[in-house]
């Protein structure tokens, strides 16, 4: 056989017969989950010899070799048993590979052929000289009913498409002609036009009555009769794109459909087409859409733990899917949750250290509302706006309370299928400040609030009222692919810049400030932020055959402050660590840089008080590689995964004026500057989500010195020393050379 078609003829052997895994995982724990608890749910059985199964495969190899243009191949099975162990070899005779002689077509009409050959050149496969193929005829058939359903022959079917084969020839040569057959009894096939349509909605989700009355008359050839009295007429036939006096496109239909659906108030879609009764060519197109349920309430929980902190949300969301009659989305969100220190030897949640609450509104409408007209935008997505408003309350243990104030209106709009943007034009927050260790203005307060901006240079405009009006952008490539086992890059680029207009306007009106004294410009009586903040994420996914898969990946953005600002606003500045980033440590525990905190933060007080929020930058770097593979087919129901991993990344500063030198990026020293750890992790996929479970374990931590940052030695040797000595320099801190990370969705 040749050696190209030998991965793919082990397609055709029966599964039944196939050989198990040589690390023989899915035998393995079949074999123990059924002696110890009676079921079948994991793994599979070892396979067991079938001569008939044999046989099956046999013609089947045979076949698929006849299909490739091997016409004289043969193939003979041979089995031999050994200690109850059977070993079952296909060889094969191919014989010569034929090859195509002459092409030609038998296609009685005119119209019909004149199309296919105008548009042949850019779909065929089929070309003389080309060794001969069933896939590439089965293609071309299946091209062929494609063009005909896209130019108006709505009665077009596959089975007129044939071809006869040839291969009665000397030196391996064979002829194959294309018929295109006319219908029986017709002379010609008939080409249709949409005439007038019908667009109905069904009264409730129950779907429609038996008997409708319609509309009295159509508009712009579309008869809309809403039964329900919930949809107003033009949000809906915005996205109905069988258009009067227009050929019949099968395309045109599927895109209906997919809008349809895609606004989210439909449960179902129907389609069907009446022929005028006056024997002309058009096609009256009738809509049937049942409405889903137009509201619900959502109440979702989730435990977040990892090997240092344990915590709990809890949200409620009420969603109204049509609201003002036109398919808008109406989210009504309450949220609160809390995160607790765990490891000290007290119970849970005794350290709460971080309590979160939030109240949020997002309304979403299917169209892009601008002041100016635009082309239609639904052909590949529907485009949304969306208005957003948000409080969000966030109180550190002894550190400060965070409020702020969020609004925004975002423009979304698929370019392509793989291309999508984001535009938000205005993004206004309001800042209520809130650093305080104590709330009143005694001494202890004052002297607990210099504490905390001695220790963190990042904190030092937490307690600054002020506001932040500005835009971002973002473009996200080739996100709908995240999910499929193929080989692609994904990019995601986004920008947010803030304070341009802003200090215009202040320039104008007011005079000139400096920021560096604390002397910031103001608008309202309040200072306003400046900065700019793009970031990237680039990733290279490559398919390594069935369920494997090699990903390669490069996250970093950037935080500058300028202008009326000498630092950009807490939210916006950068972590490490994390679930989804260095998995070896947790979440805003890496750096920035050689940042160590028991050198820079002296007291067990102040690094309790700061857990969490003094280690974090104003620049981030991060790279990983991740493996992921099948561990086994059936594991109560859906597939167990796993992967390896090896993340590498840090933060870091990069503003003037940091009393903290060793927190700064610096390229020459980024070798000794990056968080390194490697692990492995389990991903229990029940196909609508998946479960996931990582192990990360430090290799090089960049908080020590020279070879010390190995730390990956330690742990090898010396580990439950090295722990003890770090507790005692670091408490309330310890050292955790393994991070557990527990999650919903892969990483990346």
């Amino acid at each position: 056989m040749p050696e190209k078609y030998n991965e793919e003829a082990l397609n055709f052997i029966q599964k039944d017969i196939r050989p198990a895994p040589k690390l023989g995982v899915n035998v393995g724990l079949y074999n123990i989950f059924y002696s110890l608890f009676k079921t079948k749910s994991v793994g599979n059985p070892a396979p067991v010899l079938d001569s008939t199964l044999v046989e099956i495969s046999r013609n089947q190899i045979e076949r698929f070799l006849t299909s490739k243009g091997y016409f004289k191949a043969k193939v003979r099975s041979e089995i031999k048993v050994k200690n109850q162990r059977a070993e079952v070899a296909f060889k094969a005779t191919p014989g010569p590979a034929f090859f195509v002689n002459k092409l030609s077509y038998n296609i009685p009409d005119s119209a019909v052929k004149k199309l296919y050959l105008d548009k042949k050149p850019t779909f065929t496969q089929l070309k003389e000289g080309m060794q001969y193929d069933d896939d590439s005829l089965a293609l071309e058939r299946e091209q062929i009913y494609q063009v005909m359903k896209e130019n108006g022959y709505y009665d077009f079917l596959r089975p007129y498409v044939r071809f006869t084969v040839d291969s009665a020839l000397n030196a391996s040569k064979t002829n194959i002609v294309l018929y295109i057959d006319t219908p029986a009894n017709k002379p010609r096939h008939v080409q249709y036009v949409i005439g007038e349509s019908n667009v109905l909605v069904a009264p409730s989700t129950e779907g429609f009555p038996d008997s409708i009355k319609l509309s009295e008359r159509p508009i712009r050839g579309i008869r809309y009769t809403d039964l329900s009295k919930r949809f107003r007429r033009n949000p809906v036939l915005r996205y109905d794109f069988l258009r009067e006096g227009e050929v019949y496109d099968i395309s045109k239909e599927n895109l209906t459909y997919d809008r349809m659906y895609e606004l989210n108030v439909f449960k179902n879609v129907k389609i069907d087409y009446a022929k005028a009764g006056d024997s002309s060519n058009k096609l009256e197109p009738v809509i049937q859409l049942i409405p889903q349920k137009r509201m619900s309430n959502r109440v979702e929980g989730e435990v977040p733990f990892n090997a240092g902190t344990v915590g709990f949300t809890l949200s409620n969301t009420y969603i109204n899917n049509n609201i003002f009659r036109g398919a808008e989305r109406f989210e009504f969100q309450v949220k609160g949750g809390l995160q607790s220190r765990i490891g000290h030897g007290s119970s849970l949640f005794s350290d709460i250290y971080q309590r979160d609450f939030s109240v949020s509104a997002n309304l979403s409408v299917p169209r892009l509302m601008v002041p100016f007209d635009i082309p239609m935008m639904g052909k590949n997505g529907i485009p949304y706006t969306t208005f957003s408003t948000s409080y969000v309350y966030a109180r550190q243990k002894e550190s400060f309370v965070r409020r702020v104030f969020l609004n925004s209106v975002t423009y979304e709009w698929v370019e392509t299928k793989s291309k999508l943007h984001s535009f938000t034009p205005l993004n206004f927050e309001y800042r209520f400040g809130g650093l305080l260790l104590d709330t009143s203005d005694t001494d202890a307060g004052q002297a607990g609030k210099e504490l905390l901006r001695a220790n963190s240079y990042n904190i030092k405009l937490l307690d600054r009222k002020d506001l932040t009006v500005g835009m971002k952008y973002a473009y996200t490539l080739n996100a709908n692919k995240l999910l499929l086992n193929r080989s692609f890059i994904y990019f995601r680029g986004n920008v947010d810049i803030a304070g341009n207009m802003l200090n215009g306007v202040s320039r104008i009106i007011d005079r000139k400030h400096n920021p560096d004294e604390g002397d910031y410009a103001r608008i309202l009586g309040l200072p306003f932020n400046q900065y700019v903040r793009p970031e990237a994420d680039i990733r290279w996914y490559k398919s390594l055959g069935t369920d494997k898969q090699f990903i390669a990946r490069i996250n970093g953005g950037v935080g500058y402050a300028y202008g009326n600002s000498t630092a950009v606003p807490f939210e916006k500045l950068f972590f490490a660590g994390g679930s989804s980033g260095v998995r070896a440590w947790q979440a805003r525990t890496l750096g920035p840089g050689n940042y160590n905190r028991a050198e820079r933060v002296p007291t067990e007080e102040a690094r309790r008080t700061l857990y969490g929020i003094d280690q974090l930058g104003q620049m981030h770097i991060e790279a990983n590689l991740e493996y992921r593979y099948k561990l086994i087919d059936d594991f109560f129901g859906a597939k167990l995964k796993g992967a390896v991993f090896l993340d590498a990344g840090n933060v870091w500063n990069i503003s003037p004026g940091n009393p903290q030198p060793e927190t700064y990026f610096d390229f020459k020293k980024l070798g000794n500057q990056l968080g390194v750890g490697t692990g492995m992790g389990f991903r229990y996929d029940v196909e609508y989500f998946v479960f996931r479970f990582d192990i990360g374990l430090k290799l090089r931590d960049p908080q020590f010195n020279g070879s010390e940052q190995w730390v990956i030695r330690k742990y090898i040797n010396g580990a439950k020393e090295f722990k003890a000595n770090y507790r005692l320099a670091n408490s309330p801190d310890t050292y955790n050379f393994v991070q557990y990370n527990f999650g919903i969705g892969l990483p990346f």
